[in-house]
């Protein structure tokens, strides 16, 4: 079955802990810290892979969860690294953080890779809190929690040559007389319901990819049957083909076909307007078929060209002029190292305050983790805990919203009562 968009749950893998641990030895009677730090947690890597056509994977597993970090041990042994999951996924893909919207990555090429999820990093163990002041200190730190999020995935075909037409217009009869594939083909509307991809092979021993496109009809701009659905395809190609029923066996204008198919692309996208394209005046092989042609030649003059696909007749010259126009695009220029993926980079503040309730919600991301990697219920990551959010800038933050003795500060599943 073919699915071009699915919605997963995916999590990095939690930093391993740190470890609080002393060395003792026969001749070291008093050894200093000797605890070793968490291992990272894995990361969730989407990488687009060729021979995948479809996201139906993703209909039957919903959540993806790397690998968490070992925690560390005694002797400065430190955790091992979580392993990262790695997800694949057709070429084409576009990857949304679900509850933004914001595009995270864009594979459009075999083997290209993104991290969407990243792991947490480990927490220290107690050799690293060690100063002259404080020898053996008895705190570690926790490992931080993986990035978690809902993404929603998006699968545009990747092919060089849309066939764009009303339903039995005859796109399917004519990429199984022009490559390869095999789709159904019936004689009543919208026997087409998913995209078929075909190679191409020209005379030359040249090849291009065309990718014939469910049938569209009026209103499909605004999602009138499956328009959305079926638009969304067209998107990447760089070259259209118009095909038309020249005999208008159904009883369709096509001049008025040819308009509407125009208006229904440009109303989609604009840019889709500006596409080389081509005029396929189809089913010349029936009676009246070459009046129509010539009519649409008046109009559209070289763009027009005449074809059969049932018998075949000018599906080969058809190719090659595509193949030719194909070849007159200028390529673009695109970095093989990191291909239209988008990743953002983001100064956030270290927390942000709301009062709900009366109560003082801190947030942030930065105070967040700080939080979650603390060891509130000991003495000495508590007191780090409190000159670092006092380094922050949290309690003047506080102070200039108005806190008073007595109110409620909560930080996560963190609530304390504030006192000057």
């Amino acid at each position: 079955m073919f699915i071009d968009h699915a919605k997963v749950y995916i999590k990095g893998g939690d930093g391993g802990n740190g470890c609080v641990a002393f060395r003792r030895e026969k001749y070291v009677p008093m050894g200093g810290p000797y605890g070793g730090d968490g291992g990272r947690g894995g990361n969730v890597i989407f990488v687009a892979e060729e021979g995948l056509t479809t996201l139906m994977d993703f209909r039957y597993r919903k959540h993806f969860k790397a690998e968490r970090g070992t925690h560390g041990l005694g002797k400065n042994q430190h955790g091992a690294w979580g392993e990262d999951l790695v997800v694949k996924v057709p070429i084409g893909t576009i990857i949304r953080d679900d509850d933004t919207g914001d595009i995270m990555a864009d594979l459009t090429a075999s083997g290209q890779e993104a991290i969407i999820a990243k792991g947490g990093r480990g927490g220290k163990g107690n050799s690293h809190f060690a100063n002259h002041t404080n020898k053996a200190p008895s705190m570690a730190e926790k490992g931080e929690i993986g990035q978690e999020r809902w993404i929603s995935m998006e699968l545009k075909l990747l092919a060089d040559v849309g066939l764009v037409g009303f339903p039995n217009a005859g796109k399917s009869t004519l990429i199984s007389q022009a490559s390869a594939a095999r789709p159904k083909i019936a004689d009543y509307p919208f026997t087409t319901l998913i995209p078929n991809l075909g190679v191409v092979s020209t005379r030359e021993h040249a090849s291009f990819v065309i990718a014939d496109i469910p049938g569209l009809i009026e209103g499909a701009h605004e999602g009138v049957g499956l328009g959305h659905d079926f638009l969304r395809h067209i998107e990447r190609t760089k070259v259209l083909l118009f095909i038309l029923d020249a005999a208008q066996v159904d009883g369709r204008d096509v001049q008025e076909d040819f308009r509407i198919l125009q208006e229904e692309l440009a109303l989609f996208n604009p840019e889709l307007a500006k596409r080389p394209y081509l005029v396929v005046a189809n089913k010349m092989d029936i009676p009246g078929a070459e009046e129509r042609y010539q009519a649409l030649q008046v109009l559209y003059r070289e763009q027009v060209w005449a074809v059969s696909a049932v018998s075949g007749q000018g599906v080969k010259e058809l190719m090659d002029k595509t193949y030719s126009i194909l070849q007159s695009i200028p390529k673009e220029e695109v970095s093989t190292e990191d291909i239209r993926v988008i990743r953002r980079y983001e100064d956030e503040p270290p927390f942000v305050i709301e009062i709900v309730d009366g109560v003082y919600q801190v947030s942030g991301k930065r105070i967040e983790n700080l939080v979650n990697m603390s060891r509130l219920d000991e003495e000495e990551s508590l007191q780090k805990f409190q000159r670092t959010i006092e380094r922050m800038g949290l309690e003047l933050a506080l102070r200039e919203k108005g806190i008073q003795d007595g109110d409620i500060v909560r930080i996560c599943e963190l609530e304390f009562e504030y006192s000057h």
